[in-house]
């Protein structure tokens, strides 16, 4: 594969169409893979053809020995608002789940360090994607969500990135209310590094990160890495599978059909569990 030009900035136009319509992008400037979720139209969503070109991408800059560290980042004002709902409601959420789990688990294992570089919002599996990455920063500005007990799911594959970062009664708070919280709010509790003043401050935080990264070895990295990784590790061995399993049972149910179908037409579900005709 052919490496593509280099970018000198972190910062993409997201209203400037991609030639080759990817919905990922990688480029290495220095040591830094910098990856882009470069699908606006739809938020970014974790749709399967998003999801497989991060993971090669995830796993092309794992491989290479020039690579120091990956910073992962987006295009338009919404990292990512989680998986694509549309795909999910047309069924075959068994392999979805699956590609989510393998996802996160290789986020959290390219061997060296993933910066997760919020200029806005993320929702639902985008914020599992922020606690997989080893370090995590965004404006105080930009808001957050577990939103799937909304739609009658669970945050289940997600959990596995999320609950050991976060404090456990945020852990109950969130996850149980679907409620909104900022970035402020996301840091005092564990999920994000820091929370930081507009997207040009999470730019400058980032690129400090960057620079301290140019200073240390790659081995220095990886092994370094490797100490920290080993709990989300074990969560990931222990209850993954039954995790990716239930998720999809859930994506299945009578219950998120009609909070999916309700969200799309934005109106108010008819829970079939409490009685709705959906």
């Amino acid at each position: 594969m052919e490496p593509e030009p280099v970018r000198t900035s972190l910062d993409d136009q997201p209203d400037r169409p991609h030639p080759t319509d990817d919905p990922v992008r990688m480029t290495l400037d220095d040591g830094i893979a910098t990856i882009t979720l470069d699908s606006p139209a739809n938020r970014n969503a974790l749709s399967a053809r998003l999801v497989a070109r991060l993971r090669h991408h995830l796993a092309e800059a794992g491989a290479d020995e020039r690579v120091r560290a990956v910073v992962l980042t987006h295009t338009g004002p919404t990292f990512c608002s989680g998986m694509d709902l549309r795909e999910a409601a047309a069924g075959g959420m068994a392999q979805g789940a699956e590609q989510l789990l393998a996802l996160l688990r290789l986020v959290v294992e390219v061997p060296v360090p993933v910066v997760a570089h919020l200029r806005g919002n993320a929702r639902a599996g985008g914020i599992g994607l922020v606690g997989a990455a080893d370090l995590a920063i965004a404006p105080a500005q930009a808001t957050f969500a577990f939103t799937e007990a909304r739609l009658g799911l669970s945050p289940a594959v997600i959990s596995l990135t999320t609950a050991p970062r976060m404090d456990p009664r945020s852990v109950s708070r969130y996850y149980l209310t679907g409620d909104v919280f900022d970035g402020a709010e996301a840091e005092r509790i564990g999920l994000l590094t820091r929370a930081v003043d507009g997207p040009e401050g999470a730019d400058e935080a980032v690129a400090a990160l960057v620079a301290s990264f140019r200073l240390c070895s790659r081995q220095g990295l990886v092994e370094s890495k490797k100490l920290t990784i080993g709990a989300l590790q074990a969560g990931f061995d222990r209850d993954g599978r039954a995790l990716a399993r239930r998720s999809a049972e859930l994506f299945a149910s009578a219950d998120a059909t009609e909070g999916m179908a309700a969200f799309r037409e934005k109106r108010a579900p008819k829970w079939v569990s409490e009685g709705g005709t959906g």
